[in-house]
């Protein structure tokens, strides 16, 4: 059969992955799959084709149906708005037929920062692929274009996000509240869990992180085990999932008195944070906002005496300033030369001391708008 220029697209949810022995992970989706189709069930392929949407549905036998459940066809075709849901087998024979009418797939490529990743990727992406180039003779990687068009949010995300970020700060609300009745980082990861859970959310957005005194130093510090002691910083960097969308919020909280030098490292963050938030707007270049971040963040650390070599910058400051969210809590934003309406991202500051045990981030999650922006956790304070 002669190849035509017909566009063939196709892609593979994750699958459960082992926990212990003969138990699973909670499952969770590949990000771009369920933008595309809105499943939330492991194994399912998808294929576009020839103006035709047709979902691979997984072949489950009668036991793991039992044990596990599985979605229909009937509530797949209603989820996703495919046009038609074909058995495993049927999409085996699906893809080969497309493959040897046409020689280019979309799909998505390689991961490329997966060399950085200290864990395994899930492998239903990963063997989709490796059977898609055993079918095509070209796999041409769509990352990109899905992550440009996921980087400006609808207003059903948008309206998503904010009630995710509602969620997130009401449990910050009350854990500060509450703040001296805790005596260990695991009794406030509870009051988030329990707050998250019991209003609807699927809970926390990735693992939380309750981190007192020096354990605030280690960015992703995730134990969240040790008492709390008075005189100590508590680094809360916590969001809740709701209806598939991401909250990110970190606020630094002081736990008894804490010394003047902790309240100064606190008050130059925050200062940090806010001016850098005053920065985004759409058409503002990327390029641009990084390198004034820079300027921002080392003055603020030549003002805490921290800045003297020139290493010191990243010894004290060594993430990032923002990244995307959406239903990744780290969203791709497309690789834009500029802000654009529609993109939300977070702004993050911190400044880690290990040497004197002090970590402070003050992160908010911020939506551009057509004239500047909109700071969609603003209401919960920053202050201690």
């Amino acid at each position: 059969m002669a190849a035509n220029n017909a566009k063939v697209a196709a892609f593979a949810g994750n699958i459960l992955v082992q926990r212990s022995n003969d138990a699973a992970f909670a499952f969770e989706q590949e990000a771009n799959f369920w933008y595309l189709t809105g499943i939330d069930s492991p194994a399912w392929q998808m294929v576009m084709h020839e103006d035709k949407t047709t979902l691979i549905a997984p072949d489950v036998d009668e036991v793991h149906r039992i044990f596990d459940g599985s979605l229909s066809d009937e509530d797949a075709l209603r989820i996703s708005g495919a046009d038609e849901v074909v058995t495993f087998n049927e999409g085996q024979e699906l893809l080969g037929a497309l493959g040897r009418a046409h020689g280019e797939v979309f799909a998505l490529g390689e991961d490329p920062h997966a060399s950085h990743y200290d864990f395994a990727l899930n492998p239903g992406p990963v063997l989709f692929r490796e059977k898609l180039g055993e079918l095509f003779k070209t796999i041409t990687d769509c990352r990109l274009e899905l992550a440009k068009l996921r980087a400006i949010k609808m207003p059903e995300e948008i309206q998503a996000i904010r009630a995710a970020i509602q969620l997130t700060n009401e449990a910050f609300t009350l854990v500060k509240e509450n703040v001296s009745s805790y005596a260990s980082e695991y009794a406030v990861e509870a009051a988030f869990t329990n707050h998250f859970r019991m209003n609807g959310a699927t809970g926390h957005a990735y693992d939380p992180i309750v981190a007192a005194g020096k354990n605030a130093c280690t960015l992703h510090y995730g134990k969240n085990q040790a008492t709390l002691e008075k005189g100590q910083f508590i680094l809360l960097d916590i969001g809740a999932r709701l209806n598939g969308y991401a909250a990110d919020v970190t606020r630094t909280y002081a736990y008894g008195d804490v010394s003047e030098r902790h309240k100064a490292v606190h008050e130059a963050v925050e200062k940090a944070h806010h001016e850098i938030i005053a920065l985004l707007k759409p058409g503002y270049s990327v390029k641009e906002y990084f390198d004034k971040v820079d300027r921002i963040m080392l003055r603020t650390l030549h003002g805490l005496g921290l800045l003297k070599e020139k290493e010191d910058y990243r010894k004290y400051f060594p993430h990032s300033i923002s990244h995307g969210l959406g239903i990744d809590v780290h969203d791709a934003l497309g690789a834009p030369d500029v802000f654009k309406p529609g993109m939300v991202l977070t702004v993050e500051p911190g400044i880690y001391i290990p040497e004197e045990g002090i970590g402070v981030r003050i992160e908010d999650d911020i939506l551009i708008t057509k004239v500047g922006n909109e700071n969609l956790s603003a209401d919960l304070p920053t202050s201690l």
